[in-house]
């Protein structure tokens, strides 16, 4: 390494963020920039350690452990330190096909394995990332690449998210003819309806990235879903081989009493509708607003606070956002370890702006709701809690119990469920005849990827089951590799 004192000299540092009352009053991206100095500064942090956790990509209970696609951070955070900005992108490019996506929404699983992080706040990996490809696309580095020559061979990839743009890129990449397909009006899945827009920008950001995948010759077709508008049959018998990138979208509902109150939403259709509103210009049919509204969301994780960050941008009223686990510690417990992901109290942006328009974190723990109440127009007006403890039925599960004496009511004109997903909609894996796992996924071996129909691949959130973004890339790319060498009997892709 360039600088190898650099982790005793210098101090973790990352760019501050517009304030908490300044951004809630639009949609625009939050965070600033370090100037290069600082940049290069932070990329001499890296230690030139003997053993690099941060790019190892393994589970450890059950979560990542550094990179699931192996970036060379070493690497590239050494370039940046000696200003080989160009040749820092090579390096992010060889195992990263869109870091201006990890480089915003990733949890950055990189830097809880980081080796300075033991016993020092360890390197700004997930800012060095999404400064060296901001960097590139200022200097015009980002450009359309297509294939020198294609193969013949057709490829359908179902899917526009994560993965799908990942596999459809690698695919393209080698030579193949690919067509996506989208069910939405726009590209993107995830990316462009699932994460709201002062994460990841739409124009500047996610379509600038689509346009340069259509000039490198993938063909988009949005509105289009498989089963409906085009069978999979057909899809089958047009294309040499599929990629199914569908995601986990069956959401899980809370069955609770007052359920089918007015009111009452799933949080991906809230922030759906009020993205697409954004990039309409106006609000459609299907806009749902927290403008006056007292709102709780139900459930935690980033959904969750990104339904907190939304309702702040409407004007709510009040917010309570209700999380049935205990606060996690401040520290690492003893029985998380490094270099485990650190499962420590963590503040995201939206708790912040909460914070500063209301005075408090919204967030309360071991509390579940047990029913909403409704007025005489069938509109929610309240949801009823009651705190609960975890213990062991007689089966040895860990259960959520209610604690008696706890029972309390919150006004609520709108209520969001953020608590995650169940796995893909059945219907058009029905149609693929591809085979599932006792989880309702697609069945597919990781690292091959097929699935028990032989031309038909998955890859992402309907084989693994709801996951980081980081990991859909792992996936896209791997099931490109492989469908590559079903197609060609060999692959030369990573």
């Amino acid at each position: 390494m360039g600088k190898p004192t650099g982790f005793i000299e210098y101090l973790r540092e990352l760019p501050a963020d517009r304030s908490p009352a300044e951004r809630v009053k639009d949609w625009k991206e939050f965070h600033h920039h370090l100037p290069e100095h600082k940049l290069r500064e932070q990329g001499a942090r890296c230690m030139d350690c003997g053993v690099p956790f941060c790019h190892t990509g393994t589970l450890l209970s059950g979560m990542a452990s550094g990179c699931p696609i192996n970036n060379l951070i070493p690497e590239w955070n050494d370039l940046v330190y000696r200003g080989l900005w160009k040749e820092a992108l090579v390096r992010l490019h060889k195992t990263n096909n869109f870091p201006e996506f990890t480089g915003r929404v990733c949890p950055a699983p990189c830097e809880g394995s980081c080796v300075l992080g033991m016993n020092n706040p360890p390197v700004t990996i997930k800012n060095i990332e999404c400064e060296i490809i901001d960097h590139a696309w200022e200097q015009g580095w980002v450009i359309p690449e297509p294939p020198a020559k294609r193969t013949g061979k057709t490829v359908a990839v179902i899917g526009s998210g994560p993965s799908g743009l990942s596999a459809a890129a690698q695919l393209n990449k080698a030579g193949h003819s690919v067509t996506v397909f989208e069910r939405a009006d726009r590209a993107g899945g995830l990316l462009m309806y699932g994460i709201p827009n002062m994460k990841l920008d739409k124009e500047a950001v996610v379509l600038r990235r689509l346009r340069v995948l259509e000039q490198e010759g993938i063909v988009f077709r949005c509105n289009t879903e498989v089963g409906k508008d085009i069978s999979a049959q057909q899809l089958l018998n047009d294309f040499d081989a599929v990629v199914v990138c569908a995601g986990a979208t069956a959401p899980r509902d809370l069955s609770i009493p007052g359920r089918e109150l007015q009111g009452v939403h799933f949080a991906m259709d809230f922030l759906r509708a009020n993205t697409r509103a954004l990039l309409d210009g106006s609000p459609g049919a299907d806009y749902i607003s927290a403008a006056g509204k007292d709102v709780v969301v139900i459930g935690g994780g980033d959904t969750g606070t990104d339904c907190v960050g939304t309702s702040l941008r409407h004007g709510c009223t009040s917010l309570l956002q209700v999380e049935i686990m205990p606060r996690s510690p401040d520290q690492r417990a003893p029985d998380n370890p490094w270099p485990e992901w650190p499962k420590i109290h963590r503040i995201d942006y939206g708790q912040e702006e909460a914070a500063a328009r209301f005075g408090a974190d919204p967030r309360v723990y071991l509390t579940t709701a047990t029913r909403f109440e409704g007025d005489a127009d069938g509109q929610v007006k309240a949801v009823h809690l009651v705190d609960v403890e975890w213990t062991r039925n007689d089966q040895g599960q860990m259960i959520p119990k209610p604690v008696s004496g706890t029972e309390r009511v919150a006004p609520a004109q709108l209520v969001l469920l953020a608590m995650g997903f169940l796995g893909p909609e059945q219907p058009l894996l029905d149609a693929l005849g591809v085979a599932r796992d006792p989880r309702s996924n697609v069945k597919a071996e990781h690292g091959r990827f097929q699935t028990s129909v032989p031309k038909v691949f998955a890859a992402g959130d309907c084989r693994r089951g709801q996951s980081l973004v980081v990991w859909a890339f792992n996936e896209g790319r791997g099931a490109a590799r492989e469908c590559d060498r079903f197609l060609m009997g060999e692959t030369d892709l990573p």
